[in-house]
């Protein structure tokens, strides 16, 4: 009998995969293991881990529905530097791995509550060493505005989802990075609206 495949596909991640992969290129530690938090459907994990073969995977997921998905797309890919996926809440302490050499979020910001952002700062300056960075992707808003009319639009499909989600003002993700020991070391204009940030201990 055929093994289920659960792989998930999604159209934005294989959009966006390269273009975020050459500002990875870029910033990424030459070495070490990269926590990615919100893996989705696991397409990003192996896409990268493919291209940055010096670097160790490690994606990790809160949702359950997501884990089947990430977990056969990984050993779909039989790569040796992609993990297997840790499944766990971001905002939930302590993480369940004790040092990292860099994190990766991508549209992790906007769909979860305001207080994810704060706890995943607070939780990257436990893990990350000095000179650590933390990536984060999204469409975000700039000085109180939306920078297209289409990340408005999307901003209103968000809070309809849940009230909790939203495009968050780039000011304020740097306030809680500043917090924990963040600099806001570059950003970066992404196709779609969207930004690449780049925060280092």
């Amino acid at each position: 009998m055929p093994t289920l495949d659960c792989r998930q596909f999604s159209p934005s991640a294989a959009r966006n995969r390269d273009p975020i992969l050459a500002v990875l290129q870029r910033v990424l530690p030459t070495a070490g293991l990269v926590l990615e938090l919100g893996s989705g459907t696991g397409e990003h994990a192996v896409h990268f881990a493919r291209h940055l073969s010096a670097l160790r995977w490690q994606p990790s997921e809160a949702d359950p529905a997501a884990m089947a998905s990430i977990t056969d797309w990984v050993a779909h890919s039989a790569l040796p530097n992609v993990l297997p996926p840790l499944r766990f809440d971001l905002a939930a302490s302590p993480w369940p791995l004790a040092a990292a050499d860099a994190i990766v979020a991508i549209n992790v910001l906007h769909y979860s509550p305001w207080e994810t952002t704060p706890a995943l700062f607070a939780g990257a300056a436990k893990v990350l060493p000095a000179g650590g960075v933390v990536y984060c992707y999204g469409p975000y808003r700039r000085g109180g505005a939306h920078t297209a009319p289409s990340n408005a639009d999307f901003d209103g499909w968000l809070r309809s989802v849940d009230a909790r989600f939203a495009v968050r003002d780039l000011e304020a993700v740097e306030a809680e990075a500043q917090r924990r020991g963040f600099r806001l070391e570059e950003v970066v204009d992404m196709p779609a609206n969207n930004f690449s940030l780049v925060f280092r201990r």
